[in-house]
């Protein structure tokens, strides 16, 4: 394998002009130029003389309009096998799932997520909403959540998304209690509380409690499809990795007894490296802002 310290200009092109056959050229990584990014003509001719097929396996970055996605200008275009394994796992979700389906959103913000949440009660029979998003609901539903994640502009639209729920029979599962603390560290102290006590002001929510993961597992344990995007808690510290860990362990389970179990990316795929399940789900997608966006275009999975 011949590696280039450049991915365009006049010795990389000479390199590729006519390289021995049988050969492999790699390129040096295309993020080093800005032009990458924008929307210049003479990088994206550079790049489109570099080969006389294109073949994108990056679905990772099929969503960003870069010129390596967008600006090769070749006939013959096709996608790679990775590209091919991940538009088959979500195409098997979301055109014709066995179902019990189930989705599982966690994350921060519900306004990140709205198109989403929106999008997949059209596709699932049920839902379950945990991490920081979960706040957002329960603070718009009149509860008390103290210091716990709340987005605002999420909150506008969460009375919708029950009533759609509501409407299309999709089960919603929000948390009914939670590991507390008094500071976002990995050394705070764990509290508890439920949705009746309420979180106490100068306390925050950062995991979901027992009886919330009771009610997950459950919830997994019927499901045939999951599509899993979000942890339900701060898992990056240790007193708060307590619930995404046991649904992690009850995906796994599921997934054994041949439910179809996507990980959609971003942090869930962190979640999986970490607890190292990643051989133990059906599919960890390589893309997390690819896969949100991908699932967030539902509508035209018909």
């Amino acid at each position: 394998v011949q590696f280039l310290s450049d991915c365009v200009g006049p010795e990389v092109e000479a390199a590729c002009a006519n390289p021995a056959s049988g050969s492999v050229i790699l390129l040096e990584n295309l993020r080093f130029h800005i032009e990458e990014e924008e929307d210049v003509s003479k990088f994206r001719e550079s790049l489109t003389k570099l080969g006389d097929v294109y073949i994108n396996d990056a679905f990772g970055t099929a969503h960003r309009a870069h010129s390596s996605m967008v600006g090769v200008n070749l006939p013959q275009k096709a996608s790679g096998f990775l590209m091919k394994k991940e538009l088959e796992y979500f195409a098997k979700a979301l055109l014709n799932p066995v179902r019990p389906f189930l989705a599982i959103l966690g994350g921060a913000k519900v306004a990140d997520k709205i198109q989403l949440i929106e999008n997949m009660l059209d596709k699932v029979n049920e839902m379950i909403i945990g991490g920081g998003m979960a706040f957002t609901f329960l603070k718009t539903l009149n509860n008390m959540i103290g210091n716990s994640l709340y987005d605002e502009e999420g909150s506008k639209i969460v009375a919708n998304l029950m009533e759609k729920a509501k409407k299309n029979g999709v089960q919603i599962h929000l948390p009914v209690d939670f590991v507390t603390a008094d500071k976002f560290a990995e050394d705070a102290a764990p509290g508890t509380a439920t949705v009746e006590t309420g979180i106490q002001k100068g306390q925050m929510g950062l995991d979901c409690g027992p009886k919330s993961v009771e009610i997950f597992c459950a919830s997994i344990g019927r499901a045939k499809t999951i599509v899993w995007n979000g942890p339900v808690g701060v898992f990056e510290f240790e007193n708060f990795s307590k619930g995404t860990k046991a649904v992690m362990d009850k995906v796994v389970e599921v997934t054994k007894a041949g439910a179809t179990t996507i990980i959609g990316g971003g942090d869930t795929a962190t979640c999986c490296a970490k607890w190292k399940t990643e051989d133990k789900v059906s599919h960890v997608s390589t893309g997390g802002g690819a896969s949100l966006e991908l699932l967030e275009a539902t509508k035209y999975f018909k």
